[in-house]
């Protein structure tokens, strides 16, 4: 059974699964916080959750950890909602955002969404700000993506991971899958983590927990894999972004999968550096194939279902 682990009073998680990352509410008496919006086609859901939790109260201040449309997706419908909320994201991709950028906020190659948000400041590593009665410093932590940031609240040594850190591993490097260097950027932000020295650790993905040291030591294993191995690590990194779009669709017929992913830029890119040959639908149908002997998909008279 999993140990309950309590969090200061002021903090909730809303634990959200794969599709949308998790949402964490900071509330104290002058301000209501949200880290990370989740997926668009999560947003009534997000709303919901917000509405249940504040019911006479508004959301004041949302920030995001860096700019997956995972994190970030359902910003535009809580500025919508909330029409005096302030938005601070990571500066990295700040001009990308102003002149709505796709292709380099990652959300046109990848074939995923996020409407068009603004922002109103910048959260700039090295900050500290203060959130539900605490002080959270801001901290730089590249690799799973240049532009991440976590959060650490040194008082109760709790620590906001995003993707830098799971229970059990780390989100795919994607300047790696660019032929960037980045696998060593993922240790330095391991390191970091480490040396901050988080009692409770809630992370992008899945439950909160409290084991760091078994947390690192996962981390570090998978990530020694994947830099001996980075076809290994291309491999995975091609399957989540497939799980990802069956999670959102839940189902759909296999034809017109195919004609999404040949429409694909990003997969395309990555089929001729990883594709070994293959065409790519020959390639797709290994990966799939390999998430359906694991029990990610199910496939039925032509029709895959996310399970």
């Amino acid at each position: 059974m999993r140990k309950i682990i309590d969090l200061p009073a002021g903090v909730t998680v809303f634990e959200r699964g794969w599709l949308s990352a998790n949402n964490i509410l900071l509330c104290d008496e002058e301000q209501v916080t949200l880290i990370d919006s989740g997926y668009t086609t999560h947003q009534s859901q997000t709303l919901a959750l917000l509405e249940q939790s504040l019911p006479v109260r508004s959301l004041d201040l949302l920030i995001n950890t860096h700019l997956h449309s995972d994190h970030c997706g359902g910003n535009h419908a809580l500025q919508t909602h909330y029409p005096e909320l302030q938005t601070w994201i990571p500066p990295g991709l700040a001009t990308a955002v102003e002149c709505w950028h796709e292709d380099e906020l990652s959300y046109k190659p990848t074939g995923q969404n996020c409407e068009r948000f603004k922002f109103n400041a910048l959260l700039e590593p090295g900050g500290v700000h203060h959130w539900a009665e605490m002080d959270w410093e801001v901290h730089a932590a590249p690799g799973h993506d240049p532009h991440s940031i976590i959060l650490f609240a040194p008082e109760h040594r709790l620590l906001v991971s995003a993707d830098a850190l799971w229970e059990n591993g780390f989100g795919v490097v994607f300047p790696e899958l660019e032929g960037i260097n980045a696998f060593d950027e993922v240790s330095a932000t391991l390191d970091l983590i480490e040396q901050l020295n988080p009692a409770i650790i809630i992370p992008g993905h899945g439950a909160v927990f409290s084991d760091l040291a078994l947390a690192l030591s996962l981390a570090r294993k998978k990530l020694d894999v994947f830099a001996k191995n980075p076809d290994r690590h291309a491999s995975y990194a091609i399957k989540v972004l497939l799980k990802f779009k069956l999670l959102e669709w839940g189902s759909i017929n296999r034809q017109e999968f195919d004609q999404w992913s040949n429409q694909v830029p990003y997969l395309n890119e990555l089929h001729l550096r990883f594709g070994n040959g293959h065409t790519i639908n020959a390639w797709i149908d290994m990966m799939l194939a390999e998430l359906q002997r694991s029990g990610a998909i199910v496939v039925k008279d032509g029709v895959m279902h996310n399970t």
